[in-house]
């Protein structure tokens, strides 16, 4: 049932047991995904609800999308949770881990996801603009993740994804580029902060992926730069993701990893 900005699409009694059950690696996990309404976000909740953790389906002003994704996850027999905060503001990526653990006493996956692509040179970018970028790709998901390390289980994952683009001789996006590089310096960072709990800290760095919003610039240049001749799928980074939130990855941390489909550097 649908409740303002905080809503089940499963009775919390679903939860319980899951472990027990045996029902997908990730059963009896709680994960958070940002920016999941769409794109790579959404291929990210669907894949991890998929293999059995209670997803929260964050979004900031597109709450159809979001009830999409937690309603499509619910018909597969999955279980996800929608929670409104703008990751922007410190304050509620704060609150978005917060309310998690306050509705399932426990977290175990944060994926920050959530970011924006101003494409802006540097002579031209205004202060505005360089607050706005840096504050959802770098400042947002720096405090989520602080807040997220407090009250990780033991073991817990935590995956930023990044982008292809902080490795290519990328020109008119400087600021972007900035932004994007700062969560794998946060990441590295904070893998060895929390190293002697079992928590692992990645980033993934898609290339080119067809989302719907790809220009056709875009489209072309991705196209040829990988040697698959092909854009990434949401799917193919989700699947990355996946992987490093399991079990399989507990000897990975602060690794940057390319998911670009071999994008020529």
């Amino acid at each position: 049932m649908r409740d303002g900005t905080v809503a089940w699409t499963e009775p919390k009694q679903d939860l319980v047991g899951a472990e027990e059950l045996g029902m997908g690696a990730l059963a009896g996990k709680v994960a958070i995904v940002t920016g999941s309404s769409s794109g790579i976000g959404r291929a990210i909740a669907e894949r991890l609800a998929q293999d059995g953790a209670t997803v929260v389906v964050n979004y900031h002003a597109h709450a159809e999308k979001a009830w999409a994704v937690a309603e499509g996850i619910h018909a597969k027999g999955g279980h996800a949770f929608v929670i409104q905060a703008d990751m922007s503001r410190v304050a509620d990526a704060q609150r978005l881990v917060q309310q998690t653990v306050d509705q399932f006493h426990r977290l175990d996956i944060l994926v920050n996801n959530a970011g924006r692509f101003i494409p802006k040179k540097l002579v031209e970018t205004t202060e505005a603009e360089f607050d706005a970028i840096l504050a959802l790709n770098a400042k947002g998901p720096y405090f989520a993740m602080q807040a997220a390390a407090k009250v990780l289980s033991d073991g817990g994952r935590i995956v930023n994804i990044s982008s292809a683009l902080t490795h290519l001789k990328f020109p008119g996006a400087t600021a972007h580029l900035g932004s994007k590089a700062a969560l794998e310096q946060y990441g590295k960072g904070l893998a060895q902060e929390l190293a002697p709990r079992g928590i692992t800290v990645n980033t993934v760095l898609p290339g080119f992926t067809d989302t719907g919003v790809l220009t056709e610039q875009y489209r072309s240049m991705g196209e040829q730069l990988s040697p698959f001749n092909r854009l990434g799928l949401p799917s193919d980074v989700a699947d990355v993701v996946a992987f490093l939130v399991s079990e399989q990855a507990r000897w990975l941390t602060g690794q940057v990893i390319q998911a670009g489909g071999g994008l020529v550097m």
